[in-house]
């Protein structure tokens, strides 16, 4: 389905302004490369960018492995490396389904949340620092527009991210 709709919105692409898109898509690569730069240059830092994104996820709610690779879109073998290097750590632990399910569920730790909620301070105030110049206004708009192309995406793959508001 999403190699479908990759096509039909190639074509509505060339029906539109090209230059348009591509300025987007370059404008997302770079965002990508300053994150993952300023991500990895932060010494205080106490999560890898994989613990990082999978105690944000389980935040949310515990889940299991096969979950977790489905929300992230990755190999399942993957996501159990990530997780058992989460486990070594004791910033994850499994639980047994309370729905009587044979799959063990995972969720953080309070250490797992204290790493978490630590490394999002750290990471807002980067966030900050950047958007520090800019009129509230304008911030209000960067984030309604980032919500909705990530919406777009998450529509497309049809795998919705939960948010906290």
């Amino acid at each position: 389905m999403w190699r479908t709709q990759q096509k039909a919105g190639v074509r509505a692409i060339e029906t539109r302004n090209r230059n348009r898109v591509a300025d987007v898509e370059r404008e997302l690569s770079l965002l990508a490369r300053h994150q993952l730069s300023t991500t990895q240059h932060a010494p205080n830092r106490m999560l890898d960018r994989s613990g990082y994104a999978l105690l944000s996820r389980l935040e949310h709610g515990p889940m299991t492995l096969k979950q977790l690779a489905e929300a992230f879109r990755l190999d399942q073998s993957t996501v159990n490396r990530q997780v058992k290097a989460l486990r070594h750590d004791e910033l994850v632990e499994r639980i047994a389904d309370p729905d009587g399910g044979v799959a063990q569920l995972l969720r953080p730790t309070r250490k797992g949340l204290r790493y978490l909620e630590s490394d999002r301070t750290i990471a807002q105030e980067q966030v900050g620092h950047v958007l520090e110049t800019w009129e509230s206004d304008e911030v209000d708009l960067l984030a309604a527009l980032l919500r909705r192309f990530n919406g777009s995406i998450e529509s497309l793959e049809g795998c919705p991210w939960p948010r906290a508001d």
